[in-house]
């Protein structure tokens, strides 16, 4: 059984892998025709790296589905996993996932007094796309709807932006303002897609839920730009949850990218707390569009079983 070092080390490799290699597993110029990652059986997306690590494989094996479940999940479901192809290595065919488990143990000090310790334990899952299996799943798999119309689905950006009611100003730049607590953002028709300025927007209002009276980021010891891959993160988190394609715009990573790759090298934790903030920051933000039951399926989807 892997370490929790081992298993922090694990998920740093593969995010640095894509990185060196000019990718950013949580950024892609398309919609999900499926939606988030979430696992087959409870319904509930996915959160923090685990959003990633899906992401990475779908993008290795050109999954189409975002629609998960674990070896037994599926069997029980009626269905099978797809015989490993010949060109994969052993090992390789199932996507590892991870969980955190909160554990508590009590202890009595010297002067009587009991007190509690508390700390997350690890966890990891081996599940398998839809795309690599077979049984009675059509009514899952994705389908092309010709007449689907993109401007609706930007309709859900404007709602979410306005829904907020943080002070956006028009500006020539895009920023959050903290001693002033609003948002700069250009013209909307500056951009160059409605997906560029959805993403910008989700970007600032990622910072936006920084402060103490919303969610109180921690950024001790992590700098500028980890700040940064926090909003990058949580901004594609929306999107995708929106059903938007995520900006194709690259200043941002391009300004950070060596930063990230040095920081993740030294702190292979470090990936696991960003994306942990990130989920965070986007439920935030998606709760002010989001229905009373999606909002429990989220809140139940931060920690527990696959």
């Amino acid at each position: 059984m892997p370490s929790q070092s081992d298993i922090r080390q694990q998920v740093t490799d593969q995010i640095l892998a894509a990185l060196k290699n000019g990718v950013a597993p949580w950024k892609k110029p398309w919609k999900s025709l499926t939606g988030p990652h979430r696992n087959v059986v409870s319904a509930r997306s996915y959160s923090g790296v685990n959003i990633l690590l899906c992401e990475l494989a779908a993008q290795r094996f050109g999954f189409n589905s975002s629609i998960w479940g674990t070896f037994n999940q599926w069997r029980e479901l009626g269905g099978s996993v797809k015989k490993r192809p010949d060109d994969i290595k052993p090992g390789s065919w199932g996507t590892t996932i991870i969980f955190t488990k909160p554990v508590v143990k009590k202890k009595q000090d010297d002067d009587g007094t009991e007190t509690e310790e508390r700390w997350q334990v690890l966890k990891t899952y081996t599940v398998f796309n839809l795309d690599q299996v077979e049984g009675p799943f059509d009514h899952l798999r994705a389908t092309v709807n010709e007449n689907a119309s993109t401007f609706e689905q930007f309709e859900k950006a404007d709602e979410l932006i306005a829904s907020t009611g943080a002070d956006i100003r028009t500006g020539s730049q895009a920023a959050y303002v903290p001693s002033g607590d609003y948002i700069i953002m250009p013209p909307k028709e500056s951009f160059d897609s409605s997906a560029d300025y959805a993403g910008t927007a989700f970007h600032e209002l990622a910072h936006w839920t920084e402060p103490a009276h919303r969610l109180n980021w921690d950024r001790k010891g992590e700098g500028y730009a980890m700040g940064e891959l926090r909003a990058e993160i949580a901004a594609c988190y929306v999107a995708t949850e929106l059903g938007i394609p995520h900006s194709t715009r690259i200043d941002k990573s391009a300004a950070y990218l060596q930063h990230w790759i040095r920081h993740l090298t030294e702190d292979n934790g470090a990936i696991l707390r960003a994306c942990s903030q990130a989920s965070r920051a986007a439920n935030y933000l998606l709760a002010f569009v989001r229905e009373p039951e999606e909002q429990v399926v989220a809140a139940e989807g931060e920690v527990g079983t696959c």
